[in-house]
């Protein structure tokens, strides 16, 4: 049993799997189709399986039961408690958005089950690179294509092979040529030069981790294929810099169809988003992300 943010769990270790039990605000569904992350598949039996950290993971929920399979306790504390962001209280930070806004309590009631992953930065860059002016299919697929070819193989799980994310060392010795199967299509020269610099220059991302949110931001956009739009996923869901506040298409057409009723700069909204809602701007950036996109509002 388990006191702290997340309440009181009781957490059972059997037969390679960990069940959890009591586990508040975490919906599979929503965390894995919210937009956030691209090597997570729905398998026929509502569960999602997915690679992070060198690891596989099935995820599932029976009522108020979370299951991960293929996993052990010394991973789940070391890897998958943090990777859940399961010791924050989002009923707290729930709590403080819904005080604030009529709408983003409609988001919310909508997504409730939305936790913000806590990733790989060098595989969010990559990925979030890949993810400009692109849809979520094919971003997926460019992913789990490069990390079939240039990641470790993992191990086969639900009769599928399973890959870990190349890594900078390999992707960096590339060329334009040969990402061209990829289908990154102009993208596969931001993605070179990032692995690169990242090489070069010996960036190390929990250092860049410890930076203030407007420093890591501005290192960010430092990489090639890196403006600001991708530069706050990477806040978001990689460096733990949860008041940056993306704006994409969907949240610039929720914005604007819900508080500007006018054709508004990306720039514009993000300064209204964040004076709006704080500390706590990325957490209400998903929950209007996920509501927008599933109710095609403004589309």
């Amino acid at each position: 049993m388990i006191m702290g943010a997340m309440g009181v769990l009781r957490i059972v270790d059997e037969n390679n799997k960990i069940i959890i039990k009591g586990l508040r605000d975490f919906e599979p569904e929503h965390i894995f189709e919210c937009g956030q992350c691209f090597r997570w598949n729905r398998e026929d039996d509502g569960s999602y399986t997915g690679v992070a950290y060198d690891r596989i993971l099935n995820v599932n929920k029976d009522g108020d039961t979370v299951i991960l399979d293929n996993t052990n306790t010394e991973d789940f504390n070391n890897i998958w408690a943090k990777y859940f962001d399961l010791d924050n209280d989002y009923s707290k930070i729930k709590r403080d958005l819904i005080s604030r806004d009529e709408i983003i309590r409609n988001a919310i009631n909508f997504g409730h089950g939305i936790r913000i992953l806590q990733q790989e930065p060098w595989e969010i860059l990559i990925s979030f690179i890949i993810s400009a002016n692109n849809a979520i299919p094919r971003i997926k697929k460019s992913v789990e294509l490069l990390s079939k070819d240039f990641g470790q193989y993992l191990g086969r799980y639900k009769g599928k092979d399973h890959y870990s994310f190349p890594d900078v060392e390999i992707i960096s010795e590339l060329n334009d040529e040969q990402l061209e199967p990829y289908g990154v299509g102009y993208r596969s020269k931001y993605i070179l030069k990032a692995a690169k610099k990242v090489v070069d220059e010996n960036i190390s991302f929990e250092r860049l981790k410890e930076l203030s949110g407007e420093d890591c931001y501005n290192a960010m956009l430092e990489f090639s294929g890196v403006g600001p739009k991708v530069a706050s996923c990477i806040l978001v869901f990689a460096m733990g810099k949860v008041e940056a506040c993306p704006i994409d298409v969907w949240i610039k057409r929720v914005m604007e169809h819900f508080y500007f009723h006018k054709d508004t700069s990306n720039k514009k909204i993000e300064q209204f988003a964040r004076q709006k809602f704080g500390q706590y701007a990325g957490y209400a950036q998903q929950y209007l992300f996920y509501y927008a996109r599933e109710h095609k509002i403004g589309k």
